[in-house]
């Protein structure tokens, strides 16, 4: 499928994500660079993971539940709105030239707290509103266009941080409003939805009910364990500020660590160019373990060099190895779920993938507190090839997946065959 024949509305929901990742991207770039030059300690970049995963932790199985009971596009929206707000108070912080770490990590929480909120919604829309029969290109597709937006802004962000530290913020807030605003040209999907009856008692019933799913379905259980696992010991990107300075011996910092998060997004966007040419259909849990395995000796190889070319190879394999990965998890997921439940499931894999993201960097920052900063690398990398051991017996049914259309439920209402 050519992005000339994806229809309307799957482009206008694109282009909102893009911006979306985008602002993201920026604003998390901004955020552990002005961190790292306030106190130079690789354990407050890590508190900055922490910060942003207590409140999807907490928060996820209930706004899970708003995904499936509630227009899917108006609560990505306000996960937006609530970011736009947290890089409002970035801005307004970041004008005082403040020299505590405390306020950011309250504001990022905020940043949490909105991501809790619209991402389950998010992950769900494209496979709403994608025809059946070209599923994996559109997730293929939404990975590009967000990789895109990952290779720019770093650069962005680096850049407009080096001529004032108020700047990627405004960017940011112009990114996000843009999104919004495409995101209400979207039509809506028609997907089924939660009716359930209102209430505290049973708030809690549904909130938990896509946990209880995710625990009787062996393959969703397996793809989002090995990703939580296996990345919570890789998590070594989250001290690239560290690396550049100390490691790689690179002057200009900004522009060291806005190079290589650029290299790591392109190494993903070609893998996600690749896919959404020529996607993968058969194999696809061998190949999930595969590529975990990839993703977790490229970690090894960047603990161990002192070359910035080195450096940013090793970024681009891992970051292939995990765009593969993700790929894999994406369709996984959502096709083995019934619609009206897909908001609460991914809300939980949402709790796993934050906690592998964010946890992985406070795991990779409290690591080097106390051995150093290239040893825990190598740390995570080896704890990264051994859960990848476990995985291997302890998931028969996700490693012997071979299509995608093996896990949809014989009897699950699903995605629409046109749009």
């Amino acid at each position: 499928m050519k992005f000339a024949d994806v229809p309307p509305r799957i482009r206008l929901l694109l282009a909102a994500m893009a911006a979306g990742s985008f602002s993201v991207s920026v604003l998390l770039t901004v955020v552990g660079l002005q961190v790292f030059a306030i106190t130079s300690r690789e354990l407050d970049l890590g508190l900055l993971g922490v910060a942003e995963f207590v409140p999807i932790l907490i928060l996820s199985p209930f706004t899970g539940t708003l995904a499936d009971k509630f227009d899917r596009r108006k609560v990505y929206g306000a996960g937006l709105l609530i970011d736009s707000v947290a890089a409002g108070l970035l801005l307004i912080y970041a004008a005082t030239s403040p020299t505590s770490v405390g306020p950011i990590l309250l504001i990022v929480a905020l940043y949490g707290v909105g991501r809790a909120v619209g991402t389950p919604a998010g992950r769900a829309l494209p496979i709403d509103l994608a025809p059946q029969e070209s599923i994996e290109r559109i997730v293929a597709l939404r990975s590009l266009t967000f990789q895109m937006a990952l290779i720019i802004g770093p650069i962005v962000g680096a850049f407009a941080n080096k001529a004032s530290h108020v700047l990627p913020y405004a960017i940011v807030i112009g990114a996000q409003v843009l999104a919004m605003v495409l995101l209400s040209r979207v039509p809506a999907s028609g997907t089924d939805q939660l009716s359930t009856a209102s209430g505290p008692r049973q708030a809690l019933t549904d909130a938990f009910e896509g946990l209880r799913f995710i625990r009787k379905t062996p393959v969703v259980l397996g793809a989002i364990t090995l990703d939580l696992f296996a990345v919570l010991f890789g998590g070594a990107v989250a001290l690239l500020p560290a690396i550049v300075e100390k490691r790689l011996d690179i002057s200009d910092v900004d522009l060291g660590v806005g190079v290589l998060r650029a290299a790591i997004a392109a190494g993903a966007a070609l893998t996600a160019l690749a896919l959404s040419i020529r996607p993968l259909r058969r194999r696809t849990g061998r190949t999930l373990f595969l590529v975990v395995g990839v993703f977790g000796l490229a970690t090894i190889a960047l603990g161990v060099t002192r070359s910035y070319l080195v450096a940013a190879a090793a970024v681009i394999v891992l970051s292939a190895a995990d765009q593969i990965s993700v790929f894999i998890r994406s369709n996984l997921v959502p096709l083995a779920t019934p619609e009206a439940m897909r908001g609460r499931v991914l809300a939980v894999e949402n709790i796993f993938i934050g906690g592998s993201n964010e946890l992985g960097a406070f795991e990779s920052g409290a690591t080097a507190a106390l051995f150093g900063l290239g040893p825990a690398i190598v740390i995570g990398g080896v704890g990264t090839l051994v859960v990848l051991g476990i995985a291997w017996f302890g998931f028969p049914a996700l490693r012997e997946t071979d299509r995608f259309s093996d896990v949809i439920p014989p009897n699950a209402s699903q995605v629409r065959s046109s749009v």
